[in-house]
């Protein structure tokens, strides 16, 4: 009978940029445990079934699905979020988006937006740091609303909605203190939509026309008319994006425009104030 050390000594995910970590993630979710119970008893005996269980997510991950897929979940902020092939993963880039709405807002009573809330991730990050706060989050497919809001009822978060909507169009009038969205902003052309996980993500998730600002556009064009005199729009683009967001909130009358770097020194989101 295998043991825990010599299942990951030969599991083999030769394309994975993290084989190691890839294939205790997979293990210790055949087994029902903790990572930290992989490194603790390496030399516990698996049993046969879940030893094949674990051969069958290791073929699944050499294939190319990404790990989130294939676990069911993925871990955002401080919480762990159920995910499926009808979103997209949340990242860790996109926790700057969080940071910095907590840093920009008060704690007291305000109504927030996120445009495109996938499994809920955002959305749900802020429900939890500022009771006070009323979130609302929206996305056009129905199966990414639904997964936000099992999302939510199992986190126990009770100041956040979700519904269908494709960006503002079900909102009315509604105005907001804060609007968050990490839309889809990858060119249609890339070469890297044909690499890596986002082979396996929804294309309607990353795609945004010829240069990927499509999306990014239609938001900050329409954003002042659901934003509260003073309210915030924060916006995630890619890393090369950034001056031609900015450039596109100063056109569409914001101020106090800037840009923000993630960990790795990108310059990952955009925002601007409504005045």
């Amino acid at each position: 009978m295998a043991t825990i050390e010599s299942l990951l000594n030969t599991a083999e995910l030769p394309d994975s940029p993290s084989p190691r970590l890839d294939a205790e993630w997979l293990l210790a979710a055949a087994l029902g445990k903790s990572g930290s119970y992989l490194r603790t008893w390496p030399e516990r005996e698996v049993a046969d079934a879940i030893a094949e269980r674990f051969a069958a997510s290791l073929a699944r991950r050499r294939k190319g699905e990404p790990v989130a897929y294939i676990l069911g979940r993925q871990g955002f902020w401080s919480l762990e979020l159920d995910v499926s092939p009808d979103t997209l993963i949340p990242r860790p880039d996109t926790e700057l988006l969080v940071e910095t709405a907590l840093t920009l807002l008060p704690e007291t009573a305000l109504d927030a937006l996120d445009l495109g809330t996938g499994t809920g991730a955002i959305a749900l990050a802020l429900a939890l740091e500022r009771p006070a706060w009323r979130l609302t989050g929206v996305d056009r497919v129905e199966q990414a609303v639904a997964l936000a809001e099992g999302n939510c009822k199992r986190l126990g978060l009770g100041n956040v909605d979700f519904l269908p909507s494709h960006w503002f169009s079900a909102l009315r009038a509604r105005r907001f203190s804060l609007i968050v969205a990490n839309p889809p902003y990858i060119a249609e052309n890339d070469p890297h939509l044909s690499q890596g996980d986002v082979r396996f993500e929804p294309s309607s998730a990353l795609i945004a026309g010829p240069d990927g600002l499509d999306d990014l556009r239609t938001i900050i064009a329409r954003a002042p008319d659901h934003l509260a005199a003073g309210g915030w729009l924060l916006l995630e683009h890619g890393h090369d994006q950034a001056q031609a967001v900015r450039e596109l909130l100063a056109a569409g009358g914001f101020v106090a425009v800037e840009s923000r770097r993630d960990l790795a020194g990108h310059a990952r989101i955009s925002l601007g104030c409504r005045v």
